[in-house]
C-alpha cells in the first residue's frame, strides 16, 4: 500500500485516538493528515475543543505497553522529563468499599502525567515522522465518495474563520473525533444503516483540582497515587495522583447525580465523606494551584459497527467515535492504543482494509472486554438502570469476595490489577486455585489493618491549610 505512489490517509481528529490511529498509517501510507478543530503543534496546555483536557486521564497498564510498542522509550522519556511512575499494583494505594487493599508489585507500569501533557509527548513522536501532516484549526464538514456511494474518497473541511470549505481527497479516512462523531449521520446520510447504539445511564459528575503539597506534610509518602472506588453503599471515589514534584492532580466523582461541588469548603467536605480519609487529610497540607473544574458524563455509549452488513470502502472509526467507557476506569486511552494495533493488522496484507474485518476484529480484540468490565461495574450500582442476568450477579459478588480478599493478600491484588489493567482476561481470576484462595480468604471479611486511619509524619512547624490539627501526628 506504502509502495504506490501518491496513496494518502486521513485521521479526523487529532486526539489520543487520532494520534494512535496516524502512529500506524505512518507505515503504510505514503502520507498522512491529522485534522483537527484545534491548534496542536507544540500545545502543551489544555486545548479548548478537548473538554475534558482539564480532568485525570489514566493510561491502564496495558495501555503503557501499547504506547511502548508503538513508541519505543518514550515512557523513560516522559520519567527523564520528571513524570512520576510506579506499579499500578504496588505504587498505588487502592481502596475498594472503604477497606485498603494490600499492595504488591506486579510489573504494572502507572504514570502520573496530567491529559495536555501525555497528548504533547504522544505528539511530538508523531510528529517526527516526515510523511505525517497536521492541519489544525480546522471544521469537519463531511465525507466525499463515489457517485454510486460504496466508497468514501476523502473529506470536506473548512479553515476555522473562513467562508470555503476544501476537500482533502484520501485513499483512507479514519474517524477519530470522539463521542460527538458524526460518522453515523453521514452513513444515513449515504443511504446506509446507522450502527445500533447502546447506552447506560450513569448520571457522572467529576471535578478536576490541582493542589501544592506543603514541605514536611506528604500523604503519598512512598506511593504515587491514592485512589478511592466508588460502590453501592457511596456511588463517590476519587483518582489522586503526583504530577511532579510536590503538585497533585485530585479528580472526585460521584454517579447518579450525587456530585461533588466546585467551591473549596464544599469540595473539602465532600472528600472527607469519602470512607478513606487519606486524600482529605493529605489535602490538609497542601494548596489549591487552580480552580476546581466540572465535567458531566451522561451515558456510556458503544456503537456496534461490526454488526453491520453493508458499510462504504475506505472508511473506519476508532477510539471514543466506536466506545465511549465510564471514565472513571480510565479504559478509553488504553482501548485507543489497543484500537491502533487492529487498524495495524488490517494495513499489513497491502491491500486496502476492509471495514467489516476490522470492526469486527475491533469488536473482540480491542473493546469488547473493557466494555463488559464497564457494564459489570456499573450494574453493580442498584441505581443503574440494566438488566442482569445471573452472569453479571455472580461475577458482582465475585469482585466483592476479590476486593475484600485483597486487604489480606497482595498476590490477590495484583492478579486483581491486572485484569483491571487489560493485560489479562477476567477468566484468568476464575481459575481454580485462584478462586478457591479468594473465597478463603474473604471468609473472615476486609483485614483489621484495612479499616485503619492511614497516618503519616508531618513536620514541626508545618500549618495545615485548613483545622483538625490533631487529626496528623507529628513527626519526632
Amino acid at each position: 500500500m506504502g509502495q504506490d505512489a501518491g496513496t494518502r490517509a486521513v485521521v479526523l481528529g487529532g486526539s489520543i485516538a487520532g494520534l494512535f490511529a496516524a502512529r500506524v498509517l505512518a507505515d503504510a501510507y505514503d502520507e498522512v493528515l491529522i485534522v483537527d478543530r484545534d491548534k496542536l503543534v507544540g500545545v502543551k496546555g489544555v486545548r479548548r475543543f478537548c473538554p475534558q483536557s482539564h480532568q485525570a486521564n489514566g493510561l491502564l497498564a496495558r495501555g503503557v505497553q501499547v504506547m511502548e510498542e508503538l513508541f519505543p522509550g518514550l515512557t523513560q522519556e516522559m520519567v527523564d522529563y520528571g513524570v512520576p511512575t510506579g506499579d499500578l499494583s504496588g505504587s498505588c494505594r487502592w481502596y475498594a468499599r472503604g477497606n485498603r487493599l494490600k499492595q504488591q508489585h506486579a510489573g504494572l507500569t502507572t504514570l502520573g502525567v496530567v491529559r495536555p501533557l501525555f497528548e504533547w509527548f504522544i505528539r511530538e513522536r508523531v510528529q517526527q515522522f516526515p510523511n505525517v501532516t497536521f492541519v489544525e484549526e480546522h471544521d469537519i464538514l463531511g465525507l466525499t465518495t463515489t457517485a454510486d456511494k460504496s466508497q468514501v474518497t476523502g473529506a470536506r473541511v473548512q479553515k476555522r474563520g473562513t467562508d470555503h470549505d476544501e476537500v482533502i481527497e484520501a485513499d483512507l479516512v479514519v474517524d477519530a473525533t470522539g463521542r460527538g462523531s458524526r460518522t453515523p449521520v453521514w452513513l444515513e446520510q449515504l443511504g446506509y444503516e446507522k450502527p445500533f447504539e447502546e447506552r447506560k445511564k450513569i448520571d457522572l459528575g467529576y471535578v478536576t483540582q490541582h493542589f501544592r503539597l506543603r514541605k514536611g506534610a506528604n500523604g503519598f509518602q512512598n506511593d504515587v497515587a491514592i485512589n478511592q472506588i466508588a460502590h453501592a453503599a457511596v456511588p463517590r471515589g476519587n483518582v489522586f495522583f503526583l504530577v511532579e514534584d510536590g503538585k497533585v492532580e485530585l479528580t472526585t466523582y460521584g454517579i447518579l447525580g450525587d456530585h461533588p461541588p466546585t467551591d473549596y469548603d464544599g469540595l473539602m467536605a465532600w472528600l472527607k465523606s469519602l470512607p478513606a480519609k487519606d486524600v482529605y487529610n493529605t489535602l490538609r497540607y497542601a494548596d489549591p494551584v487552580d480552580k476546581a473544574m466540572p465535567f458531566k458524563f451522561p451515558t456510556t455509549l458503544r456503537r456496534h459497527y461490526h454488526t453491520l452488513r453493508r458499510f462504504p470502502e475506505g472508511l473506519l472509526v476508532t477510539g471514543d467515535a466506536v466506545t465511549t467507557f465510564n471514565p472513571v476506569y480510565a479504559q478509553g486511552m488504553s482501548v485507543a492504543a489497543l484500537c491502533a494495533l487492529v487498524l495495524r493488522q488490517h494495513l499489513h496484507s497491502g491491500a486496502a482494509p476492509v471495514p467489516q474485518d476490522y470492526f469486527r476484529d475491533l469488536a473482540t480484540d480491542a473493546i469488547d472486554q473493557a466494555w463488559e468490565m464497564t457494564n459489570q461495574i456499573d450494574l453493580s450500582l442498584p441505581g443503574v438502570e440494566g438488566e442482569r442476568p445471573l452472569k453479571v450477579k455472580v461475577g458482582n459478588w465475585f469482585l466483592k469476595r476479590v476486593q475484600i480478599a485483597a486487604t489480606r493478600d497482595g498476590a490477590i491484588t495484583a492478579e486483581y490489577f491486572k485484569t483491571a489493567g487489560l493485560v489479562q482476561k477476567p477468566e484468568a481470576l476464575m481459575k481454580p486455585g485462584f478462586a478457591l484462595k479468594v473465597l478463603w480468604k474473604s471468609l473472615f471479611g476486609p483485614a483489621k489493618e484495612s479499616r485503619e486511619p492511614y497516618t503519616f509524619p508531618v513536620a514541626e512547624g508545618v500549618e495545615p491549610a485548613f483545622g483538625e490539627t490533631a487529626e496528623l501526628p507529628k513527626a519526632a
